[in-house]
């Protein structure tokens, strides 16, 4: 058993690295590709300062604390992205037929499409994300000691965990939607935005959704509840790494569901 996992991680890290290597043959788009990233999210940051440069706080946030979770929805969304990518190809690979050749190698389908594509836009995301992190972890009122600082790492990776795993999720809509297009995975993932912000600012209904339905407030606000604040907030946030589990074996059942009905693309 354990051979055999360690021969997965190894597959997998192989196809990754084959398409990182791939990506790198193109510098200049490499480059793009990652200040594109970091302007994007950076553009994020001054809308979050230009409203708490009016605004003190927001239900007892602070601005640094709400940076705290932006840069943790930036962190996952960069692991989902350089680790993850292929989840997004799924739709094309579904409907073009593309999947009978996956099915015939001997390694797992869902891991085969998941390594399939390496979005090189992860690598700003992380270092945006990384410096948001590093510069607000200083700045809010928490005191740091080793088990702390274990805990927010092990959060951070529950996070990403949570955003491939609700990635593989939406976009196994392609085995039901006849369309090369992911349009249900992206208007979810649009959705999922309204994790870059405390979940108290909105209403009972969009919290029940974003935290029981599609967990995306798992990725942000209850991993930086879980250092910042006490109470319900910080249970829930400790229980991340348990909803990042659930995410992933959800993923990967319906993605199993899916697979039991494919039919190729026929003629």
């Amino acid at each position: 058993m354990v051979a055999e996992v360690r021969r997965t991680l190894r597959l997998y890290r192989r196809l990754l690295g084959a398409h990182i290597r791939a990506t790198l043959e193109y510098e200049a788009d490499f480059w793009i590709l990652s200040l594109a990233a970091v302007l994007v999210q950076g553009i994020g940051v001054l809308f979050l300062w230009a409203i708490f440069n009016s605004i003190p706080e927001i239900n007892g946030w602070r601005f640094w604390d709400v940076v705290l979770i932006y840069a943790l929805v930036v962190l996952a969304e960069g692991l989902s992205v350089l680790f993850a990518q292929g989840a997004w190809t799924l739709a094309v690979t579904v409907n073009f037929g593309q999947l009978d050749a996956l099915l015939m190698r001997p390694f797992p389908p869902v891991l085969q499409v998941l390594s399939s594509q390496v979005g090189m836009n992860g690598l700003g995301n992380l270092v945006l994300g990384s410096g948001l992190l590093i510069t607000a972890v200083g700045r809010v009122d928490v005191h740091w000691n080793p088990g702390r600082i274990a805990l927010g790492v092990l959060l951070v990776i529950a996070a990403a965990g949570v955003k491939i795993g609700l990635n593989l999720l939406t976009n196994c809509a392609a085995f039901w939607l006849r369309s090369p297009y992911s349009m249900f995975a992206f208007s979810m993932h649009s959705f999922g935005e309204l994790a870059r912000f405390p979940i108290t600012i909105y209403g009972l209904g969009v919290r029940i959704a974003i935290t029981a339905v599609l967990p995306y407030a798992f990725m942000s606000y209850y991993p930086a509840a879980a250092i910042l604040s006490d109470g319900t907030a910080r249970l829930l946030g400790l229980l991340t790494p348990v909803v990042a589990l659930y995410c992933l074996w959800l993923g990967a059942t319906v993605f199993r569901y899916g697979l039991s009905r494919y039919e190729s693309s026929g003629h």
